[in-house]
């Protein structure tokens, strides 16, 4: 893939509202919370009153992303036939349907309200943010579970380089901690019964779950540079692969995740020992975690490469965890620091990889990878690099 630029970063997370909040928040030793909302969102400075009622609240994360990453990019001169918006999720207005439902089982079906489905729909995030800015060119929601967010980026990415888009708005957004979403996760045994996340750490024992979203504007970096943007990082490389093995299992030995970390690199046109580091998905569950430092073991060897999951302070964002891991990617390239594992202290003998733990390791930024991984088998890798120097 050709370089593309990202020029802009909008975040809303449960470590931070803004790009210099997250990045504090994913430096910093996180509370011990048993779900990671994003207690401090207001929607009013993005919605008036009624709107903001009308939108659920993942929506709502979506557009206060990218209304953020628009305005960090600077000034753009977009055609909106050739503007792009592409927005995942995994799960979409969980807790519009949960209300909607509780409201038809105690006052009747002619209670429900007629704007349930355009809230709950899984395209809403990506729809009212075209509609929004007048964008009228691709706009789509990809749900590929927990690689939603690194999907979308990657799809993005891909059509602004075969030419079908200038620019693009792309990312995830989640907000399913809801009574049937805590339920569901936490009856299928997923989430940490000590409520806390430890990534690749011998005590872990399930996910957090956590909510929020990340929006990146890309566009191509001729065009970056030609209107002197901004430029945190460029993507060179994405895969998507699928497991075709179990419906939350990983495959063993991680060799979906193997082929996908292979497949970005030959897009990049990279080797294994140009790649710096590794953003890992790691949920803090004791398969994803094993399978996913098994196969980045196999790609880079044994502690060959440096390895951290942002999931120890942001919890799970599920659908919005790709993205916002991507959005962590662009900032540790920029800002040339790879932020820790929090909540790691016990090393897993069974896990052989360097985890970076305790404080940011300083770096001198190359190639370096996103990873993530979805029920269903779902696959996603993105490969970021510094601005080359021509």
């Amino acid at each position: 893939m050709r370089p593309i630029a990202i020029t802009g970063i909008g975040v809303v997370s449960p470590c931070g509202i803004g790009i210099d909040a997250f990045w504090a928040g994913l430096c910093a030793e996180p509370e011990d919370r048993p779900e990671r909302r994003v207690e401090d969102f207001d929607p009013e400075p993005w919605f008036a009153p009624k709107e903001a009622r009308r939108t659920d609240r993942f929506a709502q994360f979506a557009m206060a992303a990218a209304t953020m990453a628009l305005d960090d990019a600077g000034s753009l001169s977009v055609d909106p036939d050739r503007a792009a918006v592409i927005i995942g999720t995994g799960i979409g207005g969980l807790a519009t349907l949960q209300e909607q439902i509780g409201v038809m089982l105690e006052k009747g079906d002619r209670r429900v309200s007629p704007f349930t489905v355009p809230m709950m729909m899984a395209n809403a995030g990506a729809a009212n943010v075209s509609m929004r800015f007048g964008w009228r060119g691709p706009c789509e929601t990809i749900s590929t579970a927990c690689a939603a967010g690194t999907h979308s980026v990657g799809a993005a990415a891909r059509m602004i380089a075969d030419g079908r888009a200038d620019v693009a708005l792309a990312g995830g957004a989640e907000a399913a901690i809801t009574r049937i979403g805590v339920a569901a996760f936490g009856n299928m045994t997923a989430l940490s019964s000590t409520g806390i996340s430890r990534p690749f750490d011998a005590e872990r024992d399930g996910f957090v779950i956590g909510e929020g979203s990340a929006v990146l504007v890309l566009e191509s970096l001729d065009a970056a540079r030609a209107r002197g943007a901004r430029i945190y990082a460029v993507i060179t490389g994405a895969a998507s692969n699928a497991d075709a093995h179990h419906i939350t299992a990983p495959a063993p030995g991680g060799a979906g995740a193997i082929a996908c970390m292979e497949l970005a690199l030959a897009d990049a046109g990279r080797r294994t020992d140009e790649v710096g580091h590794v953003n890992a998905h790691g949920t803090s569950t004791p398969l994803n975690d094993a399978a996913e430092a098994e196969a980045i073991a196999k790609v880079f060897g044994a502690g060959g490469v440096p390895v951290t999951s942002i999931k120890g302070v942001t919890g799970h964002g599920l659908g919005a965890a790709g993205a916002l891991e991507a959005a962590a990617l662009a900032l540790t390239i920029d800002r040339k620091l790879i932020p820790p594992t929090a909540r790691h202290r016990t090393p897993d003998p069974a896990v052989d990889i360097d985890v970076v733990t305790g404080s940011p390791r300083p770096w001198e930024p190359r190639a370096a990878l996103s990873n993530s991984f979805g029920f269903g088998g779902h696959n996603g890798c993105l490969l970021l690099e510094p601005v080359p120097a021509s």
